[in-house]
């Protein structure tokens, strides 16, 4: 009988020993140990899947590795310690000098910061195109063009990039595409239905949902997959086994968790939208989402993030997060409490005027990572501090 693979997440068990748990047991060793020389020459040789090493593989993370192909629809994937050590192995791995990358210029900070600063160090170049200008795209690639990668939604500015366009695109030139899912979550969104090749999340985020263990991973194309298992397990970006049996059981819950992050999230967008103290509020299932029809026709939801720019500007976003009373500051979102950041003075921080400006990072904008609290709370946590 087929199963949906929300139930295969679920019922998925890599390995269980003669004690019979129902829950996975933690593999906490550094390495394993073999019945005699031949065995372990075979294994050294990748004539088997035997474990040798936990920065190799361990049976933990291969339960967490495997969940996350259920959910992403993918062929196979390596599990990482952070999500940036995720996003740069699907980098180096996969690029070499006098390659070129094309980038959506709206990413996560510390991305930005890989791209610009150390993939020139390896000869690696890269042009930014505009999430919002789709139009623009194929006329940056250049005959050295390797991969295009992309966020959707975009941190922090919720912008949707239509995922079967960029991949048509990436087809037409035979490109890899390379998609960050970390916002949407692969309950919520599923890039490789639309052509993707590889996924990267920051399982730190809502895969964890709970803002306990670092984490991160790459799903996809089986070949890309194996060079990038091979990168880094020679370069040792290695999760470790106790946090990936952590994440692979939040991945139990990551289905309900994230409807209800959702559906918080969209009541609280509905109710701000208007607000006299804000000049615009993004919201990815918000008919007035400038990109609202192409986040309907791949996502299931909207996820947990809405983003607004308050009227105060730089001053005033920093006097709204000093006025919260509930919910947190804190470098992190996709938890079960809320968290509000002021990403122009952190996430972002490092970024130039100009280069905020570039990717719509306002003065005043303001993320909200909504949390499993009853809405109302996060709400009027939300309104009390507009007001002051």
């Amino acid at each position: 009988m087929e199963q949906h693979p929300i139930t295969k997440v679920i019922r998925t068990q890599t390995h269980r020993t003669n004690e019979m748990e129902h829950a996975s047991p933690i593999f906490l060793t550094s390495s394993f140990c073999f019945d005699n020389s031949e065995d372990m020459r075979a294994a050294f040789a990748d004539e088997t899947d035997d474990n040798i090493y936990s920065r190799f593989s361990n049976p933990n993370v291969k339960e967490f590795v495997d969940r996350v192909c259920l959910l992403e629809g993918a062929e196979a994937g390596y599990a990482t310690a952070s999500g940036m050590s995720a996003v740069f192995a699907s980098f180096m791995a996969l690029m070499k000098q006098g390659d070129h990358l094309l980038s959506c210029s709206s990413i996560f900070g510390s991305t930005h910061t890989v791209i610009t600063k150390f993939l020139p160090r390896y000869g690696i170049e890269y042009s930014y195109v505009r999430a919002d200008k789709p139009e623009t795209w194929e006329a940056a690639i250049k005959p050295n063009t390797k991969m295009i990668y992309l966020e959707t939604p975009t941190n922090p500015g919720l912008d949707i990039i239509d995922l079967e366009f960029v991949s048509a695109l990436a087809k037409k030139h035979d490109l890899i595409l390379n998609v960050d899912n970390c916002f949407a979550t692969p309950v919520s969104q599923r890039p490789i239905d639309f052509g993707a090749d590889l996924i990267v999340h920051s399982a730190t985020k809502w895969i964890d949902g709970q803002g306990r263990v670092l984490g991160g991973i790459v799903v996809g194309n089986k070949e890309m997959i194996n060079d990038i298992y091979l990168f880094c397990r020679s370069t040792g970006p290695a999760l470790s086994p106790f946090n990936a049996w952590l994440l692979s059981k939040s991945l139990e819950t990551l289905d309900v968790r994230m409807e209800r992050h959702a559906s918080n999230a969209l009541k609280i967008a509905e109710k701000l939208k208007d607000h006299q103290k804000i000049s615009w509020l993004k919201y990815p299932f918000l008919s007035t989402h400038p990109q609202y029809n192409i986040a309907k026709k791949q996502m299931r939801d909207g996820g947990g993030i809405v983003c607004f720019e308050l009227k105060g500007g730089m001053g005033g976003g920093r006097k709204f997060l000093d006025a919260l009373q509930m919910l947190s500051l804190t470098a992190n979102l996709g938890d079960t409490r809320s968290i509000a950041s002021h990403p122009a003075s952190t996430t972002h921080a490092k970024l130039s005027e100009e280069e905020r400006q570039a990717v719509n990072i306002t003065p005043g904008l303001i993320r909200i990572s909504v949390g499993l609290e009853h809405p109302d709370d996060v709400l009027n946590d939300i309104l009390q501090a507009l007001e002051k």
